[in-house]
Order: C-alpha cells, then sequence, then structure tokens
C-alpha cells in the first residue's frame, strides 16, 4: 500500500511542492530576484565608474567623476536591498503562528540600504578631502596638509558611529539611550584610563593651532634633533639626523620647549682666530684686514643688516685672539659647510703668504742651574709634557 504522503506529492505539480512554507518557484523567483539584483547593480556599477573616469579625463571634473565613483559600489548594494525588499512581498515568511519572519526580513532589507548609504558616505569622504586640500595648498604651512588626513579619519569615524546609532534605534528599535546611560556608569573609570589619549588628543590639537612647526622642517625636542615627517592625534614622528624614527606623544610635544631649527633666518658663525704673542702689531693689523677683506668679498652671502665683523678681542694664556663674527644665507647647512670650507681655506693661504703665524698652546720653561747667572729657555708643546723625566 502506497503512502498518502507520496501519493499526495505524486499528484502535487513540482512547482507547487512546498519547502519552509513556501512553493519551489518563489524559492526560485527568489533566487533569479537576487541574480537580476546582482547583475543590475554591476552594470550601475560599471556604468557610474565609467561616466567618472570620463568627466575626470574628458572634463577635468576632478571633483564630479570623484562623486560618481564612490557612487558606483554603494549603489550595487543599495539595488541588491531593492531587490531583497521586492522578494519579500511574494515570500510567506511566516512559519508557524509565532514565527513570523517577516519584520527580520524587511529589517535586514532596511539594514542593507542604510549600510549602502553609509558606505557611500565613507567613501565621499574622499571628495571632500581633495576639496579640503585644494584649500590647504594656497596657505604657507604644511601642518594644513596634515591636518587633512585627520579630518578624513574623524569624519569617517563619524558616518560609521551614525550609520551603527541609526541602525540600532530606527530599525532594530534598540533604545539607545538607555544603552549610553548604562555605558556611562563606567565613565568614570573609562576616562581615567584614557586621560592620556585625551591629553596626547588636546596636545595635538595645540600644536595645530600654535604651529610650532611645519612638515619637513628641522626642531629640536627633549634630546631628540630631526625633521618632523608626520603629526597626529596621539603623537608626531621625527626624523633624527641618524636616520632614526622617534615617535614622541603630542603631549610631551605641547608641554616642551621646541627649537625650531628650520625656521632661522641665517646660520650664525663665531670664529676664533688665534696668532703667537710675537705678531707685530703692524702683522696683527694686516691680520685684521685680511679677514674684513674676506667678509667683504662675500657681503652678499649676509643679511644687509648684519654684515661680517671682525676685532681683536683677547690677549689669551697663548695666544693674541682675533674673533670674527658672520651670518650666512641662506639657512642651508650643506651650503653654509661650503662656504666656511672655502673661508677658512682662504684664510690660511693668505695668513701663510704675510707670514701671520697662527698660534698653538705652547708652555715656556725655565730650568734653573747651579750658576745663577745661566738659565735655559725651552718652548715646549704640552703634548710633548707627558715625557718629561
Amino acid at each position: 500500500m502506497i503512502p498518502p504522503l507520496i501519493i499526495q506529492l505524486a499528484a502535487t505539480p513540482w512547482y507547487s511542492r512546498r519547502f519552509l512554507n513556501n512553493a519551489v518557484w518563489q524559492w526560485m523567483a527568489l533566487l533569479g530576484v537576487i541574480i537580476v539584483a546582482l547583475m543590475i547593480g554591476k552594470i550601475a556599477a560599471y556604468f557610474l565608474n565609467r561616466q567618472g573616469q570620463w568627466l575626470i579625463e574628458r572634463h577635468k571634473l576632478k571633483t564630479g567623476g570623484m562623486i560618481l565613483k564612490c557612487l558606483s559600489r554603494p549603489t550595487s548594494m543599495l539595488i541588491l536591498a531593492g531587490g531583497l525588499y521586492i522578494s519579500g512581498t511574494f515570500m510567506n515568511l511566516q512559519i508557524s503562528e509565532k514565527q513570523d519572519l517577516r519584520w527580520f526580513w524587511m529589517a535586514a532589507c532596511q539594514t542593507i540600504a542604510v549600510l549602502a548609504l553609509g558606505w557611500a558616505g565613507y567613501r565621499l569622504v574622499d571628495v571632500l578631502e581633495v576639496f579640503l586640500l585644494k584649500l590647504t595648498s594656497k596657505t604657507r604651512t604644511q601642518l594644513d596638509d596634515q591636518l587633512v588626513p585627520i579630518i578624513r579619519k574623524a569624519l569617517r569615524i563619524f558616518v560609521v558611529i551614525v550609520v551603527v546609532l541609526f541602525i540600532a534605534q530606527n530599525i532594530f528599535r534598540w533604545d539607545v539611550g538607555a544603552l549610553l546611560a548604562g555605558l556611562g556608569i563606567g565613565g568614570l573609570a573609562f576616562a581615567l584610563a584614557a586621560r592620556d589619549m585625551l591629553a596626547n588628543f588636546f596636545g595635538s590639537v595645540t600644536i595645530f593651532t600654535d604651529r610650532p612647526f611645519q612638515m619637513g622642517e628641522r626642531i629640536k625636542l627633549q634630546n631628540y634633533d630631526g625633521v618632523v615627517e608626520q603629526v597626529g592625534f596621539r603623537s608626531t614622528r621625527i626624523r633624527t639626523l641618524d636616520g632614526h624614527l622617534v615617535t614622541i606623544p603630542n603631549s610631551l610635544v605641547a608641554n616642551s620647549t621646541v627649537e625650531n631649527i628650520g625656521r632661522r633666518p641665517y646660520i650664525r658663525r663665531v670664529m676664533n682666530v688665534t696668532v703667537t704673542y710675537d705678531t707685530s702689531p703692524e702683522k696683527l693689523t694686516r691680520a685684521v684686514e685680511i679677514i674684513r677683506e674676506m667678509l667683504d668679498a662675500r657681503k652678499e652671502h649676509f643679511p644687509p643688516d648684519k654684515p661680517g665683523r671682525v676685532y681683536f678681542s683677547e690677549f689669551n694664556d697663548c695666544s693674541l685672539n682675533i674673533i670674527v663674527y658672520y651670518w650666512f644665507t641662506p639657512p642651508d647647512w650643506w651650503k653654509y659647510l661650503e662656504f666656511t670650507h672655502d673661508f677658512n681655506m682662504e684664510l690660511l693661504r693668505r695668513f701663510n703668504e704675510e707670514g701671520i703665524e697662527f698660534a698653538f698652546p705652547t708652555q715656556t720653561l725655565y730650568v734653573k742651574q747651579d750658576s745663577p747667572s745661566q738659565t735655559d729657555v725651552h718652548m715646549q708643546n704640552p703634548a710633548e709634557e707627558k715625557n718629561l723625566p
């Protein structure tokens, strides 16, 4: 005897057979709607992407082209949400008297749609970044350029938070206020744990408002001397002269003394030229004249209000001292070293031509003999002193 269930299945057309309270044709229709929605989404994304690229290349409309390209992939996701919503109109989502999936299905469709819109807003932040970069390119400081990526990150975090809260409160009907109030119970503990993070954040705000340095400038901060590479919400990165990358919390940067070497208008040099004590006044005067001539020949490298200066300044222990001041411009370290090399070589050559001797540390040693009338005088370099008996 054939069971009644088998007889019923045999008498029912295949497309009318039911699975999970839905006929086979309904499941096939759902699959067809999903496939069609995906295909339409792909076509729409391709069209928007091509149009955006066409606007950028043909009409130089970078902003408009970027908007279309940013909307291409979220549009595909939004079309999929619409297809699933249409499928819910012919699908039987009530499994039993107590189980009705219609609300869950619609909530899922709405969630996908909101995520698509949030994704579009997330990607459109890149368009705002391009607009901000155009504005910051007109300013002199490069610190504004570093501020743009930080604004981009903050806006993206803001978009994500808004999307999550919107889905929680308006789709799934969660009491967001009560949830936030519950989180507020541990607010004090969180604030204590995050005080360093907040201190670094306000330190970054201080850096961006006061602007003690710019990107690419050389600074001295604490015991570090290097070039500023990046300023973020938490820390500042400095590439030292040794090539090391140092990360310093912004709270320390804001509370420390920053010596901005990159903004110096010139490089100042104080040079002590020492000559021997047996140099005659005439030769000493000539030595000062030589240095003054050399400075006058190079006055285009000095600021107009700070010409090079030279003076006979001191009677040292073992030399006569001539002090030289000059302020080299532009404040480029390697050009300064080239200038200093040329200056020193000419000074050495001209002093040798004039017979002016540079001084070096010497000592005069008086050796007392048995005869009071005999005294030997010996000039000795301090380096030889260790060889004395």
